[in-house]
């Protein structure tokens, strides 16, 4: 490194939202501290690897690219959820120079400062009062509480993440407010369990705007709802509580969206999962909230080949499917992930069942995908501008979720449109997943 140069750290962030999160706060602090982040390995003085480890396939990725910027770098610290899972990464890398598991963002500085020093110096980084964000600067992800109370047999999030962990509301809206003030026009809300949010905290009264307001759920959404932008609820467990918001949704304050992982519909099998909630009517929960909401869009998660799983197990899941009619849905062949009770559960599947119902799943989604997204045909609908090129622009609407969900296609899009703006379109058209639109008019904010 050239002396008076600020030292340079490369970084790659792996896994879900949650963990994205904490790449910005780290990279927030390294800003802060006078690093840059490079873009590439040759330009780095050394390389930060945020990993996961919540499925087989994920440890795997996260291996390689541990082992790639080993291969190009040499110098590489090593944090996230595979950090956590015993001595994996460093009895393969023992090159590695630093090991630290999710969420930690004062280890990985340690190691950072240690390997890495700072210039004595140097002009600390202006860092923007919302931080260093890595998604595009229209949206952003709000992560309001940390680790999980609950302990599904097939989750191993408990022990890499800890026990349930709210952030004082105060804290949270601030954070929001200085993202809406940056020009964020969508909160994705997301935690391990939204709708348990508080619980931990006895739902004690914190301050925001000079006003007193509960750490819960509904109190935090509501407040959420006061900042006239795109609020997107994610990983909301089915509680009756839920209910609550139902109204906000109604009254426009938050977008009609729910990402609820359902996991599955046999008694049996969620039972043996130790889902919350699973004694729920489901179904009827379902039908009572598209009562009170006629524009609600659900989404949700399923796991299929789960130990024990009989034919009929996966025959009520299929017929849940179909009566249930959720908007968008993914699923997973359960994958036995180290340190998982559910591993140790009797009468496992074999891999080329599981991949049968995987397969017979989705086709049976797909369908439900089609018929839903037809009748959407001819309706007009405010859609949020994510990309803009060629003749097309890729927008979402509120029932679309960036990364995970669908999107709509505006064909015929006027001048002036940028990344961020609000359009109003009409669909034309639509196949299994994505909707196709012309624009109306144009109203960019």
């Amino acid at each position: 490194m050239i002396k008076n140069t600020p030292p340079k750290v490369g970084f790659i962030s792996l896994g879900c939202p949650k963990a994205l999160v904490d790449s910005e706060h780290i990279i927030t602090q390294l800003r802060t501290e006078g690093y840059e982040i490079s873009a590439t390995y040759k330009d780095a003085n050394l390389v930060v690897v945020n990993t996961c480890g919540f499925i087989d396939s994920a440890i795997e990725e996260s291996l390689e690219t541990i082992g790639e910027a080993l291969a190009e770098n040499g110098k590489v610290i090593v944090t996230g959820c595979l950090g956590a899972q015993g001595s994996l990464v460093q009895d393969k890398f023992p090159q590695v120079l630093a090991i630290s598991g999710p969420h930690a963002k004062q280890e990985v500085m340690i190691a950072v400062r240690h390997h890495l020093p700072p210039l004595d110096n140097s002009d600390h980084a202006r860092v923007p009062a919302q931080g260093v964000k890595l998604t595009p600067s229209h949206y952003a992800y709000l992560k309001i509480s940390e680790g999980c109370n609950h302990r599904c047999t097939f989750c191993i999030i408990p022990s890499l993440r800890g026990n349930l962990n709210s952030r004082p509301v105060g804290e949270v809206m601030r954070e929001a407010e200085n993202l809406v003030n940056a020009g964020v026009k969508e909160l994705l809300v997301i935690s391990q369990d939204t709708s348990a949010y508080g619980v931990d905290k006895k739902f004690r009264t914190d301050f925001w705007d000079g006003r007193p307001i509960k750490t819960q759920f509904k109190a935090l959404v509501a407040a959420l709802g006061e900042l006239d932008v795109w609020t997107r609820l994610h990983y909301v467990y089915p509680y009756p509580h839920i209910d609550e918001v139902l109204s906000l949704m109604t009254l426009g304050k938050v977008l009609p969206y729910l990402d609820v992982p359902f996991q599955h519909a046999s008694p049996s099998v969620l039972k043996a999962m130790k889902r919350p909630a699973h004694s729920e009517n489901t179904l009827q929960r379902i039908r009572s909230w598209r009562e009170q909401c006629s524009d609600l869009v659900l989404r949700s998660t399923f796991i299929v080949g789960f130990p024990g799983e009989t034919a009929d197990d996966f025959k009520r899941l299929l017929d849940f499917l179909r009566e249930a009619e959720l908007d968008r849905v993914g699923c997973f062949a359960y994958s036995p992930v180290d340190g998982a009770v559910a591993n140790a559960l009797p009468n496992p599947i074999n891999e080329e069942v599981k991949e049968e119902r995987l397969a017979i799943f989705m086709e049976t989604q797909a369908e439900i995908s089609a018929t839903k997204l037809q009748r959407r045909i001819g309706q007009k609908m405010t859609v949020l501008v994510d990309e803009v090129g060629g003749d097309a622009l890729v927008a979402r609407s509120y029932a679309d979720a960036p990364e995970v969900d669908g999107i709509v296609v505006v064909e015929e899009a006027g001048l002036n449109v940028n990344p961020g703006d609000f359009i109003e379109v009409e669909i034309v058209n639509s196949d299994t997943h994505d909707l196709y639109a012309k624009q109306l008019d144009h109203r960019g904010v």
